[in-house]
């Protein structure tokens, strides 16, 4: 989710877009043609790239999903693991998942994807109260901004120590840096819940933060202990 500038425009010309694989491409594409300004929801393709080449660095071996829509950062991440790496997404809106699930299928991809159709707190309570409970190293969150905090809790329990959660939108617009006058009113609640959670965050002690003004916005949080 972004809102977009003159640079954006020079930074997908030049290094996102000659790049871009092409059933990503083709994900994109088809995903703006389904949901029109609704596409926005998908991460930008210089952010897929970003992730792309997280995932190269750290070759995870079990990585997990939280909020998937279509599925242009799942894909980003698939296409970058290893073979016998497994992604584990959760959303609850499967009929939008399945519009990028062709894609995924000619990329080679859904065997390394697990897709859960269910509320990601209910699903990550049942990883956490199971005897044999998962340990990941790598989770993506980009679902409902008021529960990153839950989401946080859960994910630091299921996360192994060293390993990265990242969060997307938590700059959501620019709009954590202007005062909430300057804020469309149906838009507050959520820009409240962001800045909160990116203070709750910033200083957690668990963790080490990084936050990149790609997309918009992604904080990088790897678990210290």
């Amino acid at each position: 989710m972004r809102i977009y500038t003159w640079f954006d425009n020079y930074i997908f010309e030049t290094s996102a877009y000659p790049g871009e694989h092409e059933h990503l491409k083709g994900l994109r594409e088809e995903t703006a043609k389904k949901y029109g300004s609704l596409s926005r929801l998908a991460i930008p393709v210089d952010e897929g790239r970003f992730l792309s080449m997280l995932m190269r660095i750290m070759n995870p071996k079990r990585t997990l999903e939280i909020g998937v829509f279509t599925g242009y950062s799942l894909l980003s991440t698939a296409l970058a693991l290893p073979n016998e790496s497994q992604i584990t997404a959760i959303d609850i809106d499967r009929e939008a998942y399945e519009v990028g699930l062709p894609f995924i299928q000619k990329a080679g991809m859904e065997n390394k994807i697990k897709f859960i159709q269910a509320d990601a707190i209910s699903v990550l309570n049942e990883m956490l109260n199971n005897d044999t409970q998962p340990e990941f190293d790598y989770a993506f969150v980009d679902a409902d901004k008021a529960n990153n905090k839950h989401y946080h809790e859960q994910l630091l329990k299921l996360v192994k120590i060293g390993g990265m959660i990242a969060y997307d939108n938590t700059l959501w617009y620019g709009f954590v840096a202007k005062e909430e006058d300057e804020v469309p009113e149906h838009m507050r609640a959520i820009r409240t819940a962001i800045m909160e959670f990116n203070e709750l965050i910033s200083s957690d002690p668990r963790l080490e933060i990084s936050q990149v003004s790609i997309g918009d916005g992604v904080t990088l949080c790897r678990r210290l202990h």
